[in-house]
This record gives structure tokens, C-alpha cells and sequence, in this order.
């Protein structure tokens, strides 16, 4: 099965040239063949191909299915773009495709990258999206401070990944079946008073394992474990 992403609202749909192309040149579908595609808002729709134009492909919807979110927690990560870009896309391709909701980037004390490109960004969610077969587009929100962040997100479970030697709860061992935002920081790490500004606004520190990782290894397992205590 192959995946595409619409967020169309109507019976009938025309395609952009790219997917047309795709769909007709690359796939090689004809007139009469069924297409699944997803709105990322938990649908999914098999439309059949009405006209196989490659510039301009149309389908008719034939078929609307309720898919349920693949895990019942709510995941919000608030992290710190890599001066090296491509590692920050690397984190939001491969947290998508573990299972993710929500990412915030976030401007800290240390950061030496302050800006991403957001359309771009987002072009790499879908993707991962389509590939893993889910039908729930997470959520990539624009930079903001890390005083903004901690700010807000009051509703969620808080926590902090930080690489100073303090106590920790061993991030394994947190509740299951919960709403998380956890914060990671930037290649130098949060500062002191980024650190104890987060813990006053009821940010618990976590320990992701023995190992100094990287930022956007350090959000992946963050994404992993919290979907492997929700298994």
C-alpha cells in the first residue's frame, strides 16, 4: 500500500503536477485504479482514478475510513535546532515515523542555530507520515524561547533532559498513558538558570541512559521510550 497526503475537503479531487506525475509517470496508474490517501487528520480516503492526466490527475472519493491514532499518548518535543541542520530533519523524519504529535523548536541560552525552515520542515513530517502508514500529521510549530515554552503547556507531564549531575527520574520509569512535553536542549546543554527556571515551573529532570548524546539522538530517545512504556 502507498500512502499520498490531501487536504482536501471535497468528493472530487484534482491533484498538483508533481503527484500527478507521480502517481501516472512513476506508479504507472491508469483510469479505474484505487489511490489511498490521508487529510493527516485521522482519515483515510480510496478515491478512484477519474482522469490520469500527469499534469493534472483527478480522482473521485469512493470510500471515507476512521483510523484511530496508533498510540494513546500525547507527545510534545520541545527541542533545540542542530547547528548541523540535517540533523535536526533527521529527528523529525524518523520521531514521525516512531510516533509523535507535536514539535516545538526552541531558542536557548547555547543555541547556535536559531532558525529552521518551516515549509521545508514540514515537507519532511509528511513524507515520514506517508512512508510509516499513519494517518495523524504531527504538529511542527514555529521557533519560540525557551522562557516562552516554559511559559505554557501547562496540561502536560514536564520534563527536562539536561546533562548536569543533579537527581534525575530515569525517564523509563515515568507513569504511562500520559500527555508529555519533554524539553531538549541545545549541543551545549541548558544553562544553569535555563535549568532551574524549568524546574520552578514544575519541570521534572530525566536521565535518558548512561550516554552524553547528541541533540537530535537525545530526541529520538526520548520518542522511543515513551513509546515503548505506552506498548
Amino acid at each position: 500500500m502507498q500512502l499520498f497526503y490531501l487536504n482536501q475537503k471535497t468528493d472530487k479531487i484534482i491533484l498538483n503536477k508533481e503527484e500527478s506525475r507521480h502517481i501516472i509517470r512513476v506508479l504507472r496508474k491508469k483510469e479505474g485504479d484505487i489511490i489511498f490517501f490521508t487529510n493527516g487528520e485521522g482519515i483515510q480516503y480510496n478515491a478512484q482514478i477519474k482522469i490520469a492526466d500527469s499534469k493534472k490527475c483527478e480522482l473521485n472519493i469512493i470510500e471515507k475510513l476512521d483510523k484511530k491514532k496508533q498510540h494513546k499518548y500525547k507527545l510534545h518535543i520541545a527541542i533545540a535546532p542542530t547547528k548541523n541542520i540535517d540533523r535536526f530533519e533527521w529527528f523529525l523524519e524518523k520521531s514521525t515515523e516512531i510516533g509523535i504529535d507535536e514539535i516545538t523548536p526552541i531558542i536557548c541560552d547555547y543555541s547556535e542555530k536559531k532558525t529552521i525552515k518551516y515549509d521545508r520542515c514540514k515537507k519532511i513530517i509528511i513524507s515520514a507520515m506517508k512512508q510509516s502508514l499513519k494517518y495523524h500529521l504531527p504538529k511542527i510549530n514555529h521557533p519560540i524561547s525557551f522562557t516562552d515554552l516554559i511559559n505554557h503547556n501547562n496540561s502536560y507531564e514536564k520534563y527536562i533532559a539536561h546533562c548536569q549531575k543533579t537527581n534525575k527520574i530515569d525517564l523509563k520509569n515515568i507513569l504511562s498513558n500520559k500527555k508529555y512535553l519533554i524539553a531538549i536542549g541545545p549541543e551545549g546543554d541548558f544553562s544553569s538558570k535555563e535549568i532551574d527556571q524549568a524546574i520552578n515551573k514544575k519541570f521534572s529532570p530525566i536521565s535518558l541512559g548512561n550516554s552524553r548524546l547528541r541533540t537530535e539522538t537525545a530526541g529520538l530517545v526520548a520518542t522511543n521510550t515513551i513509546n515503548l512504556i505506552n506498548s
